[in-house]
Formats: structure tokens, sequence, C-alpha cells
């Protein structure tokens, strides 16, 4: 097989609902995902002569391979026939932050899963792939799935969803969030009542938020500037723990006019929302 490139994309949380604490620690989550035509790309190149193993050929900074999610992923995968398997060299074009809100380690191992499921022939199912990713990691299955989705639990449990298609201004303020800190900060809120699942956002618009963004914005200085700045010119959010932050737009143009007069020292991109993972369409053509 050739080598072949698949995308791994970003995801917005559209608003992510804490709705209480489990036995474990872990949180109780509403939130609505969506992906956005924006983000990392995977390359898969088999070894030559098909030599067995999994490699890296980009190793992430900072990130030691065992906590590393491709390759976590791909041994996971694998299991215990990765002797037997066809080697395989990965590597991974980043512009994705890392530690932004944005689902990039977790969109990264998703797309891993299914770039070697197709590699290696092994039919797996989604359901299977998707339990797979979530010993990953809790946003690994809605990357693996593929559509928006209205999630619960730890956000494994998914409903697709089809929210509007609109075009997002996503702004990296010059810090990193520990997402750990955040959610074991005494002042977050634990308690939002829970509602059934949002009909991409009809009716009171209100109803729905980040319950991380007030603590977020307390902790983080570069974040509230950042949201009050972009506030100016519609309601703005946090994604996930942060620090990325987004405004809604209805079209390309008029997201651009307010990314060229961004405050210096922010980065960012202009991407469109879409229901359907860029990932997903772009197996179909392999």
């Amino acid at each position: 097989m050739n080598p072949f490139t698949l995308p791994s994309p970003a995801k917005l949380n559209l608003c992510l609902h804490i709705v209480g604490r489990r036995p474990d620690g872990y949180h109780e989550l509403q939130t609505l995902f969506q992906f956005l035509d924006y983000g990392d790309h995977i390359t898969f190149e088999p070894a030559a002569g098909g030599e067995p193993g999994i490699r890296l050929k980009t190793p992430i900074p900072g990130v030691a391979d065992d906590d590393n999610l491709i390759l976590r992923a791909a041994r996971l995968l694998a299991g215990n026939r990765e002797p037997d398997l066809p080697g395989i060299t990965l590597s991974v074009s980043k512009r994705l932050p890392m530690g932004g809100g944005l689902g990039g380690g977790s969109s990264n191992a998703a797309t891993v899963l299914l770039g070697l499921n197709h590699y290696w022939q092994l039919g797996r199912s989604l359901d299977q792939l998707a339990d797979l990713g979530l010993q990953l990691g809790a946003d690994v299955p809605v990357f693996v799935r593929g559509h928006a989705a209205w999630g619960e639990g730890v956000g494994e449990r998914l409903t697709p969803a089809s929210p509007p298609q609109d075009w997002f201004l996503v702004l990296k303020p010059a810090c990193d969030i520990n997402t750990g800190k955040i959610f074991s900060e005494q002042g977050l809120t634990r308690n939002t009542p829970r509602i059934k699942i949002a009909p991409a956002f009809e009716g009171d618009a209100s109803r729905y938020r980040n319950d991380c963004e007030d603590v977020v914005r307390k902790l983080y200085p570069e974040v509230n500037q950042s949201l009050k700045w972009l506030s100016q010119f519609g309601p703005a959010r946090l994604t996930g723990t942060g620090a990325c932050i987004f405004g809604r737009f209805p079209t390309e143009s008029a997201a651009r006019i307010i990314w060229e007069s961004k405050p210096s020292g922010i980065t960012g991109f202009v991407a469109q929302g879409v229901n359907i993972s860029p990932l997903h369409t772009k197996l179909t053509e392999l």
C-alpha cells in the first residue's frame, strides 16, 4: 500500500455543562461537539519491505513516547499482534496547539485508530474502535465516530446532532491551561441542571455556556482579556477547559475581518464548523 495522509480535525465544545461528579472523581458532563475543517494531518508510510514495528517519524516536543497518544493508539490497536502486522511509520504535521481545548491529542489518536484499521485491514467496527479510544481519553470516541454529537457521561455517550455549520474565529491566548487543575478547583460549578439534547441552539441560547469559563477567566488573565475583546463582536466562549476561545460568524469574510484586527500576541485561525468529520470524508476516498 502506498503512503497516505489523513486529517486530524479540531473540535469545539459549543457548550459544556458540568452536571455532577461521580464517586470515582470524574465529572458528569453535557456538551455539544462540532468539528472544524482545520486541524493536524497524519501520514501513514508503510515500512520498507513490510518490516514489523510502529515508528513515529516526528516526535512531539516535550511529550514522551509513553504519553504520546499517537503511539499509544497504534499500540493499543495492534495489541499482541504487533510483531505479525506490516510495519508502519507515522508522522504528524501539527497545527493545533497543545492544551488548547481543541482536542488535538484525542483527534490524533482517533485518526491513528481509523487509519491503521484500514492499513492493517483489521475490520474493526466503529463501536469497537470507539471503545478502544475511550481507554485513551474521553474525547476520542467522538472523533472516531465522526459526527457532531451531544455528549453525556464523561463525554463518551454520544447522540448525533446537527448544529449550524457556521464559521468560527478561534483564538489561542498566550497561556497553557492544565485541565486537571481546572476540574479540581473548588469554585467550579458542578451542579448545572441537566437539559435535553440541544436542538442546535434553537430558542434561548443563554441556557448554553461553558461551566469552566468563570474559573479559567479568574486564573488566567490572558483568557479573560481575549474573551472581553472578542465579545465586542458577538458572543464569545471558551472551548473545553481552554485556553482557546471562539466566536461564531455567519460567513468566512465576517470572521476574517475580525481576525485581521486581533490583538498582537494571540494566535489562531478561521475555520468552518462541520458536522461530518473531515477524517471520515477522506477515508471514503481511500
